[in-house]
């Protein structure tokens, strides 16, 4: 079976006011929503031989029962929050961080006790000092509080199966991991490669710091993957979350669904 599990956090509409809206397809109509982006929220989690990863940590949605959305999810895979080894940040705009602290009754505890929380130093020192709705600095206070912290700078391992390369694009100092594991090669490419389809369409993003590079290399990503066989993990995908290459007859590769 496939080591990665998307803890699907839900659907959603963001406009230019940067608030992420639930959005359900069986009764929302996006005519509703002019002008909104719709998106899912995926943050992963990896089974590694170094004990279990996460991939982003989601806007920080709750159960009806007040729990983190997240934490119900990885309960549901059989495993703890404690048990979580790392959480690896791409980037900390807030529906990537929200789940990274548990809030309850006024007071924010790290959602991953046992975890290290890794991050880029410039983007922790980017977002830490914005104004801009995109983050939530008091998820930020408590985690430099917490002892969990642990900032990176450029490119590096943290073992031997996991490795970061600042790729920039999407935000200055927003970084890639490559988890090797199990026989597997896990690429995260966060919201430089957020969903399958981008990898087949040649655009430039207004969401994008730089556009430009980020489309060339979710095309460097496929071209290089796709002969090796990552298994990409989307992080947006309203359809397939977890891909990898399949060859096709005409030797090009299509994308088809790794977790079933």
């Amino acid at each position: 079976m496939i080591q990665a599990h998307s803890l699907l956090e839900g659907s959603f509409s963001v406009n230019t006011s940067k608030k992420f809206v639930p959005f359900d397809p069986s009764k929302d109509d996006v005519k509703d929503r002019p002008g909104s982006l719709f998106i899912d929220v995926h943050p992963f989690l990896i089974e590694s031989s170094q004990g279990l990863l996460l991939c982003d940590a989601g806007l920080g949605q709750r159960t009806g029962e007040d729990e983190l959305v997240i934490h119900h999810n990885i309960r549901k895979l059989g495993f703890e929050p404690a048990d979580i080894k790392y959480v690896l940040l791409s980037h900390l705009h807030k529906d990537h961080t929200g789940g990274m602290v548990d809030f309850k009754n006024g007071v924010g505890r790290v959602a991953f006790p046992e975890a290290e929380y890794i991050i880029q130093r410039g983007e922790w020192e980017n977002a830490y000092s914005s104004e801009s709705e995109s983050y939530r600095t008091e998820v930020f206070d408590v985690l430099q509080r917490s002892g969990n912290l642990t900032l990176v700078e450029g490119d590096g391992a943290l073992n031997n199966e996991i490795r970061y390369h600042v790729n920039g694009a999407h935000t200055e100092f927003h970084q890639a991991f490559h988890i090797e594991t199990g026989g597997e090669h896990f690429f995260f490419g966060g919201d430089v490669l957020p969903e399958p389809e981008e990898i087949f369409r040649s655009f430039i993003a207004k969401y994008d710091l730089d556009g430009r590079l980020a489309r060339d290399l979710r095309k460097q990503y496929w071209e290089e993957g796709s002969v090796e066989g990552w298994v990409y993990l989307f992080y947006h995908s309203k359809s397939i979350a977890i891909g990898r290459p399949e060859l096709k007859d005409d030797g090009t590769y299509r994308i088809i669904d790794a977790a079933k």
